[in-house]
C-alpha cells in the first residue's frame, strides 16, 4: 500500500487511543515534533488524516516528503469489543463443531455466580462440519470430501455470511485438506473472505487455533475497510508513503500483510510504547523496567527484563483486566499469537466514576472517551471521571489541556463529583475526588501485580517507566503502593506510543511445532529446524526490501515439563541444548516458585526476523521541537492527601529542570502531559531528557 518517493525523508507515526489520536513526526534533521487531536470513533481514519495534514501544514513540510506512515490502531480491538465484525462462519472437521463453545472448560473466577460466558463470534448454526480427518502424525485417515466443502460454502453464502474460517483437526501437521478447502471456497464463492488456520496459526491445541482463526476471519472486513479508507484519506492530502502497522509483539508490519492477518495487530496500540520503552531503557542503562501507560481510556502494564519486553504466545481479549494470565482463563476470546505480555485495566483519565447498587464507589471500565469526554470538557457529559478528580485536586491544569487547545472547566468537574459521588456518600468534593483516584490507582496496581508478582517478580526490583497523558499524574502513587523507589517519565510522554513506533523495526515471525523431549534431541535437529524457519523469514524480509545486512534474527523456544499443558517461552542463541534447558529451568522456578524433576519437552521453535529500518529514532541523540503549553504556570493549590490542607505548589516546564535534584512538591506541565511530584519525592532530568523521580524512603 503506497510507494516511497526517492527523496522523501520524513517519518510520521500515529497512535489512535480511545480519547486522543497522538502524532509524532521525525523530520529530515532528526527532530521530533508532536501533536494531539481528538479521536473520531465513528471513523478513526478521519482523525489520522486531519491530524497529519494539520501538523505537516504547521511545519511547512510537503506531503510528498513523507517516507513512511507508522500506525498503531485500535480498530481490531474495538471491532471485537463492539461486536461489529463480519458475519462469520466456521468450517471444521466432523465432530468438532462445538470446539469454540467448549473452550477450556474453565471460568475466570469459580465463585462468581454472575459471570456470563463470552458469546462465540460464530453462532452454532453457522459452524458447519465436513468429512475429513488427519492423524496427529500428519497421515490422512479420511480424505477431504470436496462436496461437503461446496455444500457448506453454499449454505453459509445463503445465510448472508461474509467471512469464513477453516480449521481442521491436526492441520498443523498436514495442511493439505485446509489448503484445498480454502481454494475451493475462493473459487466457488469469490465474495467470501476466507482464512485458514494453517496460514494464521500452524500450531497444536485445537481450541486455541480455532479461536484465533475465527477472530482473524471476524476482523478481515473491518481491517480492510479501515486501511483502505486510511490510504484514500492520506492520498487525498498528498501523502503517498507506504503504511506500516504496529503488531501485537512490538514490530512493524507492511499493511498488505495486515490485510490478511489482522489478528496480529489486535493489541497494536500499546505495543509501540512498550517497544519504545525497551529501547529507551537500554539507552539509559535501565534494562529492568515496569512499563506503565495510562491514557484516556485504559491503563497498561508490562515488564521489560534484560532489555526485552516479556512476551507471550497467547492471551485472552476481554473487558476489564486483559492479560495473558496463566491462572485466569476463559474470560474472553483466545488469541494464540505472539504478543507483548500486557495487563490492561479499564482505568484511564476518561473512566467514569459511579456508585454501584451496593453503595460502593467504582471507577471504569466504562469511559467518557473523546466525545463527550470528561465533565470538565463541557460537551454534554455530567458524570465524573478520573480526569475530573485530578482537576478538582489541582493535579492538572484547571483551565485548558493539550497546550491550550482544549478548554476545560473546574466548576463542571466539581459539580459532577459532588452530584454523583460526594452527595451520595456524604463526602466533601475534595474527599470524593481522592476516593475516585484511590479506586483508579488500586485497579492500576492490579495490572502491575498481574505482570510482576503473578509472574514471580518483585516490583521493588524494577524502575517504573510511566507515560501516556495521565501516566505522570498517577505513577508516583502507584510506585508508593508497590514499594518502587524510582519513576522515569520519558520525553514526549503524552505521545510516547507514537514515538516508540519511530524507534521500532519491521518484524516477521515464523514457527515450527517440534513436540519432542529435549533429552532426545541433538544440535543437528535444532539446526535443521532453524534453517527452515530462517529461510522463511528471510524471504519475507527480502520482499519488504531489507538486504541481508539489515536483518537480525531473535530465537525463542516454547518448553514445558512432560505432562503439563502450559508452555514457557525462553529466548536463546546458538544451538546449545544444555544452555536452553538451564534457561527454561530458571524461568520455571522464577514463575512457579519450585523446581520440577520431570523431563522437559521442546514444543515449539519460533524466530522473529527483524528488518532494521533506515533512520530509526535513536533516543540518545533525539532532538525535540518545543511546544506551547496552556497558560497557568506559576503556582496552584494541590491536594496531595485526604484530610490534609492543599499546598501551594510551583508549576514549571521540563526545561526548568536539570541534573541537580529538586525536592517536591512540584508540578511539571507540558503540551502533552503533566508530571506530579509529591512532597516525599525529588525530581531531576537525565542526559536524555527523561524526568527521574525518586522517593526519599
Amino acid at each position: 500500500m503506497g510507494s516511497r518517493s526517492a527523496d522523501a525523508s520524513v517519518r510520521v507515526a500515529v497512535d489512535i487511543g480511545g480519547t486522543f489520536t497522538d502524532i509524532a513526526l521525525l523530520d529530515a534533521a532528526g527532530t521530533v515534533h508532536q501533536s494531539k487531536v481528538s479521536s473520531t470513533l465513528d471513523d478513526p481514519s478521519r482523525a489520522v488524516v486531519a491530524g497529519v495534514a494539520a501538523l505537516l501544514a504547521e511545519l511547512g513540510i510537503a506531503p510528498s516528503q513523507v517516507a513512511e506512515v507508522l500506525h498503531g490502531t485500535t480498530v481490531g480491538s474495538n471491532t471485537i469489543l463492539q461486536r461489529t465484525g463480519a458475519r462469520t462462519g466456521l468450517i471444521t472437521t466432523r465432530g468438532f463443531r462445538d470446539v469454540l463453545e467448549i473452550g477450556r472448560i474453565r471460568m475466570p473466577d469459580m465463585f462468581d455466580l454472575t459471570w456470563d460466558k463470552p458469546k462465540p463470534l460464530v453462532s452454532r448454526r453457522h459452524r458447519l462440519e465436513v468429512d475429513e480427518r488427519v492423524a496427529a502424525d500428519g497421515s490422512i485417515v479420511r480424505p477431504l470430501s470436496e462436496a461437503d466443502v461446496v455444500a457448506a460454502g453454499r449454505q453459509l453464502s445463503e445465510a448472508g455470511i461474509e467471512a469464513v474460517a477453516v480449521a481442521f483437526i491436526n492441520s498443523y501437521r498436514n495442511a493439505a485438506h485446509e489448503r484445498r478447502a480454502e481454494a475451493i471456497l475462493r473459487e466457488q464463492f469469490p465474495h467470501l473472505l476466507v482464512t485458514s488456520s494453517c496460514t494464521v496459526l500452524p500450531e497444536m491445541k485445537e481450541y486455541e487455533r480455532t479461536s484465533t482463526t475465527v477472530v482473524n476471519a471476524y476482523l478481515l472486513a473491518a481491517m480492510r475497510a479501515y486501511l483502505h479508507a486510511l490510504e484514500r484519506g492520506l492520498r487525498g492530502i498528498g501523502v503517498g508513503a507506504p503504511i506500516l502497522v504496529m503488531t501485537s509483539n512490538g514490530g512493524m508490519l507492511a499493511a498488505r500483510a495486515t490485510l490478511e492477518r489482522p489478528v496480529m495487530v489486535v493489541a497494536s496500540g500499546p505495543a509501540g510504547g512498550v517497544a519504545g520503552a525497551a529501547r529507551l531503557g537500554h539507552a539509559r542503562g535501565d534494562r529492568d523496567i515496569i512499563v506503565f501507560d495510562m491514557g484516556g481510556t485504559t491503563a497498561k502494564a508490562v515488564i521489560v527484563e534484560d532489555g526485552r519486553p516479556t512476551m507471550t504466545s497467547e492471551y485472552e481479549f476481554r473487558d476489564g483486566i486483559s492479560t495473558s494470565s496463566r491462572f485466569i482463563k476463559a474470560g474472553g476470546y483466545m488469541l494464540k499469537v505472539p504478543a507483548i505480555d500486557i495487563a490492561e485495566v479499564g482505568a484511564g483519565g476518561g473512566s467514569i466514576a459511579a456508585i454501584d447498587e451496593g453503595g460502593l464507589l467504582v471507577v471504569g471500565p466504562h469511559s467518557a472517551g473523546a466525545v463527550p469526554g470528561p465533565a470538565c470538557y463541557g460537551l454534554g457529559n455530567a458524570r465524573p471521571t478520573v480526569t475530573d478528580a485530578n482537576v478538582v485536586l489541582g493535579f492538572i491544569n484547571a483551565s485548558a489541556l493539550a497546550g491550550g487547545r482544549l478548554a476545560i472547566s473546574r466548576e463542571l468537574s466539581e459539580r459532577a463529583i459532588r452530584d454523583h459521588v460526594g452527595d451520595p456518600l456524604g463526602l466533601a468534593v475534595a474527599d470524593a475526588a481522592h476516593g475516585v483516584r484511590a479506586v483508579a490507582n488500586a485497579a492500576m496496581a492490579r495490572a502491575v501485580r498481574a505482570v510482576t508478582i503473578e509472574r514471580g517478580r518483585d516490583p521493588r526490583d524494577f524502575t517504573l517507566m510511566a507515560f501516556g497523558g495521565n501516566g505522570g499524574v498517577h505513577a508516583p502513587d502507584l510506585a508508593r503502593q508497590l514499594g518502587i523507589g524510582r519513576v522515569v517519565v520519558p520525553p514526549l510522554s503524552g505521545v510516547f506510543c507514537a514515538v516508540g513506533m519511530l524507534a521500532s523495526d519491521t518484524e516477521h515471525t515464523a514457527l515450527a511445532v517440534v513436540a519432542r523431549r529435549l533429552d532426545a534431541m541433538d544440535a543437528g535437529d535444532l539446526a535443521a529446524a532453524k534453517a527452515a524457519l530462517e529461510a522463511d523469514v528471510a524471504a519475507r524480509l527480502a520482499q519488504d526490501g531489507y538486504p541481508e545486512a539489515r536483518r537480525h534474527l531473535l530465537w525463542e523456544a516454547d518448553l514445558r515439563h512432560e505432562g503439563q499443558a502450559t508452555d514457557l517461552t525462553v529466548p536463546f542463541e546458538g544451538e546449545d541444548l544444555a544452555a536452553l534447558e538451564e534457561r527454561f529451568v530458571a524461568e520455571y522456578v522464577k514463575t512457579y516458585g519450585y523446581r520440577d524433576a520431570t523431563p522437559i519437552e521442546f514444543m515449539k521453535l519460533r524466530v522473529v526476523g527483524r528488518g532494521l529500518r533506515e533512520k530509526r529514532l535513536a533516543f540518545d541523540a533525539m532532538a525535540i521541537a518545543p511546544r506551547a503549553v496552556a497558560a497557568g504556570r506559576g503556582t496552584r493549590a494541590v491536594s496531595f492527601a485526604r484530610g490534609e490542607e492543599p499546598r501551594l505548589v510551583e508549576v514549571v516546564g521540563r526545561d526548568a529542570l536539570g541534573a541537580t535534584a529538586r525536592p517536591g512538591p512540584l508540578v511539571v506541565e507540558e503540551f502533552d502531559a503533566t508530571i506530579v511530584v509529591p512532597p516525599d519525592a525529588s525530581i531531576r532530568k537525565d542526559a536524555i531528557g527523561c524526568i527521574v523521580l525518586e522517593f526519599s524512603a
